[in-house]
This record gives C-alpha cells, sequence and structure tokens, in this order.
C-alpha cells in the first residue's frame, strides 16, 4: 500500500536546499492509474515489498518544485538536483504522477526496477549519496 509524500528536511539537498531523497528512488508515470497499479505491485514486491510514496502532480508543484528556486543562488548548482526538480515539475504540470520508492542499495533499485519496468513510466531517478542515477 503506497503512502502520501510529505517533504521532509532530510530529502534536501544540505547544498541549495533542492528535493534531494538520498536512499530513495523518484519514479513518475503518465497517469494516476499507471502509478497506482505501480504502487500496489511494488508495495506487495516479494522479499516484503517496498516503502511507497505517492506524489500527485500537486504535491510535486507544491512540495518538490519550490526546492529548486534558490538551488541555483549564489552561484549555479554544481549538481543535477536543481534540472532534477525541474524535469520533474515539467512532467507534474502534464499531469504525470510520481512514487518515491525506498531503495537504500543497489540490490533495491534492480528488485524495485523489475517490477517498475513492467509499467511505462517517464523517468526514474535514483538517489545516493553524491550520485544521482537514471535507471
Amino acid at each position: 500500500m503506497t503512502q502520501p509524500f510529505s517533504l521532509d528536511d532530510s530529502m534536501l539537498s544540505a547544498i541549495g536546499g533542492a528535493f534531494y531523497p538520498s536512499g530513495y528512488t523518484m519514479l513518475m508515470f503518465p497517469d494516476a492509474r499507471t502509478a497506482t497499479d505501480a504502487g500496489d505491485a511494488l508495495a506487495a514486491a516479494p522479499e516484503g515489498g517496498f516503502e511507497v510514496l505517492s506524489l500527485p502532480p500537486q504535491a510535486i508543484l507544491s512540495q518538490i518544485t519550490p526546492t529548486a528556486s534558490d538551488a541555483d543562488e549564489p552561484l549555479p548548482s554544481v549538481g543535477t538536483d536543481a534540472a532534477n526538480v525541474r524535469a520533474f515539475t515539467k512532467l507534474a504540470r502534464e499531469g504525470h504522477h510520481g512514487l518515491l520508492v525506498r531503495t537504500p542499495d543497489a540490490d533495491d533499485a534492480e528488485r524495485m526496477m523489475l517490477v517498475v519496468r513492467e509499467y511505462p513510466y517517464s523517468i526514474a531517478r535514483r538517489y545516493r549519496k553524491l550520485v544521482i542515477e537514471d535507471l
């Protein structure tokens, strides 16, 4: 079962304050039904399922989008934190729905992708310490 998303300080970059949920993968899907189906499949996955947080477009726009506003101040961001937030924002404005899935290690990420590949996803970005991985 998916849970509603709520942004907290642990999901922000220490530098710039952009969305950076280390140990999670951000997934986006073209519609609510696909996101719900994928989220249910992830929560029920073998080996205990995954912690899955649901992000409808409005949650992305109201909670995640604002985190990029100061990410490039006073200098442009060295990483891709703000660029990823802008990509999520663009998709949310087009009606895409998101899931934030706890993937603390590479094995969890691969196990998660075995499930996710069954659904047409728009984007999959895994946040690791100092690295954002495109899945």
